[in-house]
Protein backbone atom coordinates (compact mmCIF):
# COMPACT_ATOMS: atom_id res chain seq x y z
CA UNK A 1 0.00 0.00 0.00
CA UNK A 2 2.66 2.02 1.02
CA UNK A 3 4.20 2.14 -2.53
CA UNK A 4 1.10 2.40 -4.32
CA UNK A 5 0.85 5.52 -2.21
CA UNK A 6 4.33 6.71 -2.77
CA UNK A 7 3.55 6.49 -6.71
CA UNK A 8 0.52 7.77 -7.06
CA UNK A 9 2.17 11.11 -5.14
CA UNK A 10 4.54 11.18 -7.40
CA UNK A 11 2.69 11.95 -9.86
CA UNK A 12 0.14 13.90 -8.22
CA UNK A 13 -2.55 11.23 -7.52
CA UNK A 14 -3.49 11.55 -11.45
CA UNK A 15 -4.01 7.91 -12.28
CA UNK A 16 -6.89 7.37 -9.08
CA UNK A 17 -9.87 9.33 -8.22
CA UNK A 18 -9.16 11.00 -5.02
CA UNK A 19 -10.82 13.75 -2.89
CA UNK A 20 -7.96 16.42 -0.69
CA UNK A 21 -8.41 18.66 1.52
CA UNK A 22 -5.31 20.85 3.58
CA UNK A 23 -5.49 22.50 6.63
CA UNK A 24 -2.78 24.71 8.35
CA UNK A 25 -2.60 25.21 12.11
CA UNK A 26 -0.55 27.37 14.16
CA UNK A 27 -0.13 27.14 17.51
CA UNK A 28 2.57 27.57 20.60
CA UNK A 29 4.97 28.34 18.27
CA UNK A 30 4.51 26.20 16.18
CA UNK A 31 2.70 25.64 12.49
CA UNK A 32 1.35 22.17 11.24
CA UNK A 33 0.44 21.56 7.55
CA UNK A 34 -1.94 18.54 7.57
CA UNK A 35 -3.39 17.24 3.75
CA UNK A 36 -5.71 14.61 4.02
CA UNK A 37 -6.10 12.55 0.57
CA UNK A 38 -8.33 9.94 0.46
CA UNK A 39 -8.24 7.35 -2.55
CA UNK A 40 -11.28 5.93 -3.82
CA UNK A 41 -10.78 3.46 -6.18
CA UNK A 42 -9.28 0.56 -4.20
CA UNK A 43 -9.93 -2.64 -6.26
CA UNK A 44 -5.74 -3.38 -6.28
CA UNK A 45 -6.09 -3.41 -2.09
CA UNK A 46 -9.37 -5.29 -1.92
CA UNK A 47 -7.81 -8.03 -4.72
CA UNK A 48 -4.74 -8.81 -2.42
CA UNK A 49 -6.97 -7.94 1.45
CA UNK A 50 -9.66 -9.21 1.73
CA UNK A 51 -10.84 -6.44 4.41
CA UNK A 52 -14.66 -6.30 4.72
CA UNK A 53 -16.28 -3.39 4.26
CA UNK A 54 -13.63 -1.68 3.19
CA UNK A 55 -13.95 1.32 0.87
CA UNK A 56 -10.89 3.94 0.97
CA UNK A 57 -7.80 4.48 1.63
CA UNK A 58 -6.63 8.00 3.35
CA UNK A 59 -3.17 9.38 3.32
CA UNK A 60 -2.14 11.91 5.81
CA UNK A 61 0.54 14.06 4.67
CA UNK A 62 1.68 16.78 7.84
CA UNK A 63 4.55 18.84 7.91
CA UNK A 64 5.31 20.65 11.28
CA UNK A 65 7.21 23.24 11.56
CA UNK A 66 9.23 24.52 14.35
CA UNK A 67 11.60 27.75 13.85
CA UNK A 68 13.60 26.72 11.05
CA UNK A 69 13.25 23.24 11.49
CA UNK A 70 10.51 21.36 10.09
CA UNK A 71 9.69 18.00 10.39
CA UNK A 72 7.47 15.82 7.71
CA UNK A 73 5.20 12.46 8.24
CA UNK A 74 2.87 10.35 6.17
CA UNK A 75 0.45 8.09 7.84
CA UNK A 76 -2.11 5.67 5.87
CA UNK A 77 -5.52 4.37 7.07
CA UNK A 78 -7.70 2.30 5.39
CA UNK A 79 -11.44 2.66 6.53
CA UNK A 80 -14.73 1.69 6.04
CA UNK A 81 -16.19 5.43 5.14
CA UNK A 82 -17.29 6.59 2.10
CA UNK A 83 -16.57 10.53 3.36
CA UNK A 84 -14.30 12.76 1.06
CA UNK A 85 -11.53 14.46 2.78
CA UNK A 86 -12.75 17.30 4.14
CA UNK A 87 -14.95 14.94 6.53
CA UNK A 88 -12.24 12.03 7.41
CA UNK A 89 -9.37 14.97 8.00
CA UNK A 90 -10.93 15.65 11.68
CA UNK A 91 -12.38 12.12 12.37
CA UNK A 92 -8.88 10.74 12.22
CA UNK A 93 -7.48 13.91 14.68
CA UNK A 94 -10.60 13.29 16.50
CA UNK A 95 -8.56 10.96 19.38
CA UNK A 96 -5.86 13.67 19.86
CA UNK A 97 -7.99 16.60 19.84
CA UNK A 98 -8.59 19.43 22.65
CA UNK A 99 -11.64 20.26 20.98
CA UNK A 100 -13.52 23.68 21.80
CA UNK A 101 -16.70 23.55 19.99
CA UNK A 102 -18.71 26.40 21.47
CA UNK A 103 -15.91 28.97 21.62
CA UNK A 104 -15.33 29.49 25.26
CA UNK A 105 -14.47 26.78 27.00
CA UNK A 106 -12.36 23.76 26.24
CA UNK A 107 -13.80 20.28 26.23
CA UNK A 108 -11.21 17.69 26.62
CA UNK A 109 -11.38 14.22 24.42
CA UNK A 110 -11.59 10.66 25.83
CA UNK A 111 -8.00 9.81 24.67
CA UNK A 112 -6.09 13.41 26.07
CA UNK A 113 -8.12 12.60 29.61
CA UNK A 114 -7.01 9.11 29.82
CA UNK A 115 -3.46 9.80 28.93
CA UNK A 116 -2.82 13.28 30.57
CA UNK A 117 -5.25 12.67 34.03
CA UNK A 118 -5.02 8.96 33.94
CA UNK A 119 -1.19 8.79 32.24
CA UNK A 120 -2.33 5.74 30.32
CA UNK A 121 0.53 6.04 28.03
CA UNK A 122 2.76 5.50 30.87
CA UNK A 123 0.92 2.21 32.03
CA UNK A 124 2.92 -0.74 31.65
CA UNK A 125 0.71 -3.50 32.12
CA UNK A 126 1.02 -6.13 29.37
CA UNK A 127 0.28 -9.66 30.85
CA UNK A 128 -2.98 -12.07 29.85
CA UNK A 129 -6.14 -9.98 30.55
CA UNK A 130 -4.25 -6.89 33.01
CA UNK A 131 -4.15 -4.50 29.89
CA UNK A 132 -7.96 -4.76 28.61
CA UNK A 133 -9.13 -5.22 32.74
CA UNK A 134 -7.45 -1.96 33.68
CA UNK A 135 -8.29 -0.02 30.60
CA UNK A 136 -12.11 -0.75 31.46
CA UNK A 137 -11.67 -0.03 35.32
CA UNK A 138 -10.11 3.36 33.84
CA UNK A 139 -13.14 3.78 31.91
CA UNK A 140 -15.66 3.74 34.56
CA UNK A 141 -13.82 5.60 36.85
CA UNK A 142 -13.84 8.91 33.84
CA UNK A 143 -17.01 7.96 33.34
CA UNK A 144 -18.18 8.67 37.40
CA UNK A 145 -15.73 11.33 37.14
CA UNK A 146 -17.06 13.34 34.61
CA UNK A 147 -20.94 12.98 35.95
CA UNK A 148 -20.03 14.52 38.98
CA UNK A 149 -21.48 17.79 39.81
CA UNK A 150 -19.50 21.25 40.38
CA UNK A 151 -17.76 22.93 37.69
CA UNK A 152 -13.94 21.78 39.63
CA UNK A 153 -11.35 20.53 36.54
CA UNK A 154 -11.29 16.66 35.93
CA UNK A 155 -8.19 16.55 37.50
CA UNK A 156 -9.20 18.04 40.69
CA UNK A 157 -12.20 16.23 41.05
CA UNK A 158 -10.08 12.62 40.37
CA UNK A 159 -7.71 13.83 43.28
CA UNK A 160 -11.06 14.90 45.33
CA UNK A 161 -12.23 11.08 45.22
CA UNK A 162 -8.89 10.12 45.98
CA UNK A 163 -8.68 11.29 49.44
CA UNK A 164 -12.28 12.31 50.11
CA UNK A 165 -14.35 9.06 50.92
CA UNK A 166 -17.96 11.22 51.08
CA UNK A 167 -17.08 12.69 47.73
CA UNK A 168 -16.27 8.93 46.39
CA UNK A 169 -18.87 7.45 47.70
CA UNK A 170 -21.03 10.03 46.18
CA UNK A 171 -19.74 9.03 42.60
CA UNK A 172 -20.66 5.40 43.23
CA UNK A 173 -24.06 5.72 44.82
CA UNK A 174 -25.30 8.58 41.70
Amino acid sequence: MALFVTEQKANGFQDTPTSRHRTIDGDHGRIETRTTTVIEDIAWLKARHPWPGLKTVIVVDSTREIGARAEHEMRLYIASLELDAEALGPIIRAPWAIECPTGTRSVNSLHWIMDMTFRDDECRLRTEHAPANFTTIRHIAHNLIRKAPGKDSFRLRRKVAASDDDFLASLLTA
